[in-house]
């Protein structure tokens, strides 16, 4: 791109994991948040079958790793372009894999440019060290096909590449994906002649195959460069705005380090400016580049331009498909402050929604109780295409519905994070040229619709305290007193009475009265914490039946009918120290996990790894038979680590697989709700299916010291709390 540079080190590599989860087969592009891309081939060796086997994988579930494999997302098939022998170089052979939960977010997704003859490109293996990049240049495209060959220094394309993207020499996009190297003693070209040659799949050939397989959405929802004609007249429009606004090469180049700064690329500090075309060129196709370079020139102080000397400007990047509404900033501040509001209250942004936006298409996660937080990108994404079609002054520009929907939310919210969502409105409104008097007649509204508002539920506990059995003989059964809590999104806790009261309850009588807690907890679905003693962490919760609501809707067990977790607060009484180590360990929030594998012999080996390697994981997966489970556990829970997850079925470490589909050591934040959709979808038939327990004691976590004392409770996905930021305590 010349003047515009991608930012130093190697992309982030997304590796395609063998069986067991310990080495990468090959490796894969990110095409969004919630897809990867791949060779079928490599798919094929991952489950262990011939390379070229055309069969398309049915239910099987692979992992797939992020940031040198410390982040394992279990993934299946979604799209299928199985492999086809040719007289070479093989045709077909991709896969598109669904994760089971969004990339993390330091993995961006590829952007992709058409590849061309004489291209340099760099590809890297899947174990995503640096040192493993191998250089290479395409010296014929075929048809379909790109050949590449290396030179004969530096590393070679070979095994674990395959599947990877083709990154051009500026670092900022892939030509296409590495597929195989040529040579072997029965093929027309042998290694002796080809010592560097390998094959590759352009960009516009994996477009072209994925639409042909029905995946046309899919390429329609991935970063791909825009291709300029020389004739652009949109480029040559931007071009003249560049010039009017920019005339001078010293501010041009003081805007565009600042711009190359936020879109992670690296800017030549020679003094040098880049060109109006090389600016415009990057306008065109970098996502959110315009405004964040209108963001640049409204603050530059003297230098900087007056909102209505950039409605030109922003009127032409309405024409950009990769313009977007928010700048860089505007989009990671709105991103981050919400992500508090749901991890406070999920059902906020639904309610809001439908208030504020009632003439606006919603996006699907808003159409739902609680909005996921791995949902925030798309629906901030979908909702900056929209006005919200309110009235405004004569000759000033429409409200976004995004805008609108922050007013209600900051309304709501109020405290810290309100006020701080509300400066964040006046920003862009001022960037945007909205007028002051329809932003505030919003937050007017939104004012008047929070006193018709009370505060939502988003979490029960319930405790459970064992009482002696009653009955004779078969009859005989445990029961138990069940005491139940709401937490509200505003931080307070009440006690809720039930009409069993202090009586004895069988375990399916608990389960009904968890249910009509929930039921009075409002329209959104809150999760569930039960809380035991040691003895209880045994017990299968998740499995007794919440009983039936009404006639025609069937009784479910407790754990497909809620996000449901087990606390024990018997340890922290018995353990001093506990819950400052549980305080020290849970730290931000973001996973940190130890899997007990057969490598862990006893409690002394785990004791040490938790006191020095593993000191501050926050996170620890049993495998192995149940006598050491349990010995574990209850090490762990001593240890103050906060977050243990099981199979009460396993009878040793080869069913250690049985937990896979949960993603076990994926983004922490969403182990509850991977756990919660794997009970429900094991209903049908759970033969040889994992039969998970979850203790999760979050940072805001505090054992119940008496009767009268009111738990204080926070959302699985709730980071640790600060003087600005999570749920406040009651």
């Amino acid at each position: 791109m010349g003047w515009f540079r991608r930012t130093d080190g190697p992309p982030p590599v997304v590796a395609v994991l063998d069986r067991h989860g310990e080495g990468a087969v090959g490796a894969a592009a990110l095409l969004s948040a919630g897809r990867v891309l791949t060779c079928a081939h490599v798919v094929n060796e991952a489950l262990g079958l011939p390379p070229m086997s055309a069969a398309r994988p049915s239910d099987e579930v692979l992992q797939v790793g992020f940031d040198r494999h410390t982040v394992r997302i279990a993934a299946q098939v979604e799209v299928w372009v199985p492999p086809r022998h040719d007289a070479v170089a093989w045709q077909g052979d991709l896969c598109v894999l669904r994760l089971t939960e969004p990339a993390p977010a330091s993995a961006r997704p590829v952007v992709w440019t058409e590849m061309a003859e004489g291209q340099s490109l760099r590809a890297w293996h899947g174990c995503g060290e640096p040192i493993t990049f191998a250089d290479t240049v395409l010296k014929l495209l075929d048809g379909r096909v790109g050949y590449l060959d290396g030179q004969l220094s530096g590393a070679a394309i070979g095994p674990g590449f395959s599947g990877g993207p083709l990154w051009t020499d500026a670092g900022d996009s892939a030509a296409g994906l590495v597929v195989g190297r040529l040579g072997g003693p029965d093929a027309p070209a042998h290694p002796a002649d080809t010592l560097r040659r390998a094959w590759a799949l352009p960009w516009q050939t994996v477009r072209e195959q994925l639409c042909a397989a029905g995946a046309g959405d899919i390429v329609d929802d991935c970063h791909a460069l825009r291709a300029t004609p020389p004739e652009d007249p949109l480029a040559a429009e931007l071009c003249a705005l560049l010039r009017s606004l920019l005339p001078e090469p010293a501010v041009r180049a003081e805007h565009a380090r600042r711009l190359a700064t936020e879109l992670g690329l690296v800017a030549p500090q020679d003094g040098t400016a880049p060109t109006t075309e090389e600016l415009a060129a990057l306008l065109l196709t970098h996502h959110r580049a315009l405004p964040t370079l209108s963001e640049s020139l409204q603050t530059a102080g003297p230098y900087g331009a007056r909102p209505e000397q950039l409605t030109a400007l922003l009127g032409t990047g309405r024409a950009v498909e990769a313009a977007g509404l928010l700048s860089h900033g505007e989009h990671a501040f709105l991103a981050r402050q919400l992500r508090r509001v749901v991890r406070a209250d999920p059902t906020l942004p639904a309610r809001a929604a439908r208030e504020a936006l009632r003439y606006t298409p919603l996006p699907s996660a808003l159409c739902t109780a609680r909005l996921p937080i791995s949902a925030l990108g798309a629906v901030i994404a979908d909702l900056e295409e929209y006005q919200d079609g309110g009235s405004v002054p004569a000759g000033t520009s429409r409200v976004p519905a995004l805008v609108h929907l922050v007013e209600f939310i900051a309304a709501a919210t109020g405290d810290q994070v309100g006020e701080e969502l509300r400066n964040w409105s006046e920003r862009v409104c001022a960037r945007l040229g909205v007028h002051p008097a329809a932003r505030d007649q919003r937050r007017a509204d939104a004012a008047r619709w929070t006193l018709t508002q009370t505060p939502a539920v988003v979490r029960l506990l319930a405790r459970l305290t064992r009482t002696e059995p009653t009955g004779e003989g078969t009859e005989r059964a445990e029961r138990f007193r069940c005491r139940l809590w709401q937490q509200h999104a505003d931080g307070t806790v009440r006690r809720l009475e039930t009409t069993a009261g202090d009586a004895p309850l069988t375990p399916g009588q608990v389960g009904a009265v968890i249910r009509e807690g929930a039921e009075r907890s409002g329209e959104g679905l809150p999760a569930v914490d039960i809380e035991v003693d040691r003895a209880g962490l045994h017990l299968p919760v998740d499995e007794w039946d919440a009983g039936s609501p009404n006639e025609f809707v069937p009784s479910l067990p407790l754990g497909a009918s809620f996000p449901l977790m087990l606390r024990c607060p018997e340890m922290s009484r018995r353990v001093p120290r506990r819950e400052t180590e549980h305080r020290r360990r849970w730290g931000d929030g973001h996973g940190r996990a130890l899997v007990i594998d057969p490598s862990c012999a006893d409690g002394r080996q785990v004791a040490a790894l938790l006191g020095s390697t593993h000191r501050d994981a926050n996170q620890v997966v049993l495998h192995g038979p149940p006598a050491l489970r349990a010995q574990l556990l209850d090490l762990c829970l001593a240890l103050g680590v906060p977050v243990v997850l099981w199979d009460r079925e396993a009878e040793g470490h080869d069913h250690a697989h049985r937990l896979e589909p949960l993603s076990p050591t994926g983004l922490l934040h969403g182990l509850p709700f991977r756990v919660h959709r794997f009970r429900a979808a094991a209903l049908p038939d759970p033969t040889g299916l994992a039969r998970p327990s979850l203790v999760w004691e979050d940072s805001a976590w505090q054992s119940l010291a008496g009767a009268d004392r009111e738990p204080r409770l926070t959302d699985p996905d709730a980071p640790r709390p600060h003087s600005d930021e999570g749920v406040r305590s009651p």
